[in-house]
This record gives C-alpha cells, structure tokens and sequence, in this order.
C-alpha cells in the first residue's frame, strides 16, 4: 500500500451546507498528521455558497495551519456543456488549485456525449488541475473518453470517498469507479482519492476509497496522494509555497 498525507477536496460552513470553519478542518487535518490540507470551497452558483470576494480574499489566510501545510482552492461548479465554470479566470488566477464538479443545481444532466463533453472541456480548463466526483449514475459518461482526455491534458481524475458511502445521493459510485479505475490503469493516469468533508471528522477519510483501490488491486504508483512531489506536477502553488518533500 502507500502513504496517504493528502486531503484537498473539503468545505467549510462558507459553503451553506457544511458544520466547521477553515481553522476547525485545519486542525483536524492536524491531528490526523496530514502533510498537505486542501480547503476547496463551493464557487458561487451552488446554492448558499461564497461570492466572488471570499476567493478574492484568500490572500488574508496563512498557508500553513496548525503546522499543516495548507492550499487554498475552488470546487467550480461546471455550468455548461461547453465546460464553462462559475468564476472568472481573474479569481481562478489568484486560488491555489481549482476542482471542476457536476453537480445537479448547476447543470441538468445532458446525453452521454453532452455530459462527458462538459467535463473534458472543464478538463481543458488551464486551472482547473481536478475532476472532482465522476462517478454520478445522474450523469452518464463515456469513461474512456474521460480518461483519455485527462491523461492527454495532464490532470488528475478524483475517488470521492463520500460518493462511495452507503448514505451518499450520488448513484452507483462503485460501480463507476470501478470502470473508470480499469481504464485509468490501462491508459497510466493517476487517481487522487479525496474525502468531500463537510465535517471536521471526515478530513483525511479516504477509508472506502482505499478499499476499493485494493480490492481492484490498482497500482498504487498512479495514487498522487503518497507524495507531494508527485501531486506538485499538477498543483506547481505546492513548489512555490515551498512546501516540505516526502517519500515516494
């Protein structure tokens, strides 16, 4: 298996809809001894979420919290079947990564080619480095185009352990993943495994996630979550910031 000390996909009660502050999710990346901590608020077309002033801001807070290293990013909702986004290049400019996610407020789901369409050109986006959660049964891809684009635009696919839970609305993850995970080994494209928290007590929980990796037997070699060098190829603020190197 492999080290992993990363954990970039998680909101804060900015968001509308989740329970602890930035400061609260740092800390428990803390305790769980992560060595990167990622806080990738909602942009501002999900319901209740931030303005554009709350990613502009981002230049108050320290990047390093309770000893964490810590990024300061953007989960971007995908609005378009032409992969548009719901902040404009000034903010993502200034945000230290952006995710680029389906999410049913913001886009009714289209055909297969008009959905996979969305995110392979959010993909092409030059800041967005993540797709997050493709896995979503109410959103029909073609995965292999999925894959072969990200691999082609150098960006990392996500395994949401929130989407994997028996409790989550998303629609047949599991099964998904499994698709996505038998092309991504075949085509050599690196999987980032993230939490989705909404609550302090899940930052780091990449437990169903890893089950599932292991149960397919996938080579831990295109997991970036073990190694910040690994996962400072598709997120350069990782070098600039001068954040520490770890083990492969």
């Amino acid at each position: 298996m492999y080290d992993d000390i990363v954990d970039l996909h998680t909101h804060t009660i900015a968001c509308g809809h989740a329970y602890n502050t930035l400061y609260e999710m740092a800390q428990a990346a803390a305790a769980k001894k992560l060595a990167l901590f990622g806080s990738s608020e909602h942009a501002p077309a999900a319901p209740g979420s931030c303005t554009e002033s709350y990613f502009r801001n981002y230049k108050v807070i320290p990047r390093r919290l309770f000893g964490v290293p810590t990024l300061l990013g953007a989960e971007l909702n995908i609005m378009d079947y032409e992969g548009r986004v719901d902040l404009p290049d000034s903010v993502l400019a200034r945000v230290d990564y952006c995710i680029a996610s389906l999410h049913i407020n913001c886009l009714e789901s289209g055909s297969v080619r008009e959905n996979t369409a969305a995110c392979v050109k959010a993909l092409k986006n030059p800041y967005v480095a993540i797709l997050g959660h493709p896995d979503d049964g109410r959103y029909p891809l073609d995965y292999e185009c999925l894959v072969s684009h990200a691999k082609r635009y150098h960006k990392l696919l996500e395994v949401n352990n929130s989407s994997l839970s028996p409790v989550s609305f998303r629609q047949g993850a599991r099964e998904h993943y499994k698709e996505m995970l038998k092309l991504c080994r075949r085509y050599k494209q690196p999987v980032i495994l993230s939490s989705d928290a909404h609550i302090a007590s899940d930052v780091g929980n990449h437990d169903l996630a890893k089950e599932l990796l292991a149960e397919l037997d996938f080579p831990p070699e295109l997991v970036v979550n073990s190694s910040l060098e690994k996962l400072a190829v598709y997120l350069p603020k990782i070098s600039e910031y001068g954040f520490g190197r770890t083990a492969q």
